[in-house]
């Protein structure tokens, strides 16, 4: 199994890649060579060098409010509970696992 580090290079560095690929008049595949990088990042830079900027991802279920749901109302099915806060099934599953409630 091929693992994968999520690393994102500096952005003086892409700019760099790319002007010395101009300069020299290299080929994506020699440019990525030279530089040892991936291909498919390269061309990605020339199309925007600027990594995107990740915004955290918003939640929906809120898990304080779980808990208190779950305190009130301790019998009720996974299907009351994803209706009341207007998630799938899964989505209380879930949480309610991460919260280690059963």
């Amino acid at each position: 199994m091929i693992t994968r580090c999520v690393m994102s290079y500096t952005i003086d560095f892409r700019r760099k890649v790319i002007s010395v690929r101009k300069a020299e008049g290299l080929t994506i595949r020699e440019t990525a060579k030279q530089f040892r990088i991936g291909k498919a990042s390269l061309v990605r830079w020339l199309k925007r060098p600027e990594p995107k900027n990740s915004t955290p991802r918003k939640r929906k279920l809120d898990k304080n409010a779980l808990a208190k749901d779950v305190e009130q109302y301790p019998d009720a099915y996974q299907k009351e509970r994803a209706e009341r806060f207007g998630v799938c099934k899964k989505t209380i599953w879930q949480s309610l696992k991460k919260l280690g409630l059963t």
